[in-house]
């Protein structure tokens, strides 16, 4: 028993050893810059001022929620469309495209479709955002394959001009870019229900509709969860899309999210303390959302 004891305070150390770093990076990188965000979001800050910031307590909050020149209220609406726009394609797509390449594609061809979509996971935001400024130009391909399409030859469908289609623009730039990183998600989860299931299930009767939805989904919730989760709060946190966008002369009102205005606000105008206390909403924003995917999710331990 003595001699068990010591192994287990031995694995317990080490355990604790290798812990360590992952702890101290976070706490660096991520605990202290919510602390002093939320610390700064009490005084009024310049970025260049060497006086002392005079403490406003929750006047940089109370201005965000009824001053009109904040902007505030329209980076919600904008952040909300944004990821709502693109958040539910992506979640329902990528475990489309899933059970597509593991269940209908042979292998050879799986490999390469999971290949072309997740290449453009690899590239920079700003790559992304670049390659489809291209695209939107107004003789870019966007309105090519458009005009093609409906049979509408010369039109400009103003993909960075329009205030409608540059919110569609941004939530496309960012659906090609990460569609192939959830797919690959998808297919781990797929992969990991063990076939003697769907054997059995067909044994039995059931047909491959039913076989979804009464054994593919209910496996497969831990890996809906944190797709669900990562998709989520990956929009909430977009940022370069939008900033090249506006900076190529789309207009900044329709993609004027949280983030961007963070950095306006920030960098541009020098108010950190009106950036941090807007930076403070969002991560509450984003705290309370998975929360509540987690809740609605029940997300149990899976038994096969």
């Amino acid at each position: 028993m003595k001699h068990y004891g010591g192994i287990e305070k031995k694995q317990a150390r080490w355990g604790f050893i290798f812990v360590v770093p992952a702890i101290l990076f976070f706490s660096v990188f991520s605990f202290y810059p919510i602390l002093n965000a939320l610390y700064t979001s009490f005084f009024d800050k310049r970025v260049l001022s060497l006086n002392t910031p005079p403490f406003v307590g929750f006047g940089n909050y109370t201005y965000l929620f009824t001053s009109q020149t904040s902007g505030f209220w329209n980076s919600l609406r904008a952040t909300f469309v944004f990821t709502i726009g693109t958040f539910i394609p992506l979640a329902v797509l990528s475990l489309i495209f899933a059970v597509f390449l593991t269940q209908v594609v042979g292998r050879k061809a799986r490999n390469f479709f999971q290949i072309a979509f997740y290449t453009p996971a690899v590239l920079s935001s700003v790559v992304a955002a670049a390659i489809w400024m291209l695209i939107f130009d107004p003789r870019g391909l966007a309105n090519q394959w458009i005009n093609s399409l409906f049979h509408t030859a010369g039109v400009d469908h103003k993909w960075l001009s329009d205030s409608v289609m540059v919110q569609i623009s941004t939530m496309l730039v960012y659906f090609w870019k990460y569609i192939g990183y959830f797919v690959i998600l998808f297919i781990t989860g797929l992969s990991s229900i063990p076939p003697s299931i769907y054997e059995a299930a067909t044994i039995d009767g059931a047909g491959k509709w039913q076989a979804f939805w009464r054994i593919t989904l209910p496996l497969l919730r831990p890996t809906v969860v944190l797709v669900s989760i990562m998709a989520m709060l990956q929009c909430l946190k977009t940022f370069s899309t939008q900033y090249l966008f506006t900076q190529s002369g789309a207009p900044q009102a329709p993609i004027n999210v949280i983030t961007l205005n963070i950095y306006r606000t920030g960098i541009t105008n020098q108010r950190i303390g009106r950036a941090s206390a807007m930076s403070l909403v969002l991560f509450v924003i984003m705290l309370i959302l998975t929360w509540l995917q987690f809740r609605a999710s029940k997300s149990d331990e899976v038994e096969y």
